[in-house]
């Protein structure tokens, strides 16, 4: 059977209402979900193990790499998400695969770090903090 892998090569992240690409993102980590286990033992636990029950559900966090342009789009953009306070910081996100399935959750800006290294390009990473319940649909 052939493989049906790609490259990541035109994802696009999304962000906002309307939904605005945010440019020169170079890496895109969708989110990594977990799941809590909450200890359900007891007294008469069949053969002294262990039961657990599932727990609540965590979206993750979804991190970006960029291009940093000081005076450009994506680092104004930032910088004004660190202006919004609660619920109006959790805004709309979307990442948009190349086959254009999507990965939707609605995310907080929790961190925005530019780097100006002295012989390499300018970067900056973004970490978003998934609030709810991603959508993954596929194309």
């Amino acid at each position: 059977m052939a493989t049906e892998a790609r490259i990541g090569y035109g994802t696009l992240f999304k962000s906002g209402s309307p939904l605005v690409t945010l440019a020169e993102v170079t890496s895109i980590t969708p989110p990594g979900m977990s799941r809590d286990s909450v200890d359900a033992s007891h007294e008469q636990s069949p053969g002294a193990w262990r039961e657990f029950i599932a727990g609540m559900k965590d979206g993750g966090e979804v991190s970006l790499e960029l291009n940093f342009v000081p005076g450009g789009t994506a680092a104004a953009s930032m910088m004004a998400e660190f202006d919004l306070d609660g619920p109006d910081a959790a805004i709309q996100r979307v990442i948009e695969f190349p086959d254009g399935s999507t990965f939707s959750f609605t995310g907080i800006l929790t961190g925005f770090e530019p780097d100006s290294p002295l012989d390499d390009k300018m970067t900056a990473s973004s970490t978003f903090k998934v609030s709810g319940k991603p959508t993954l649909e596929q194309a």
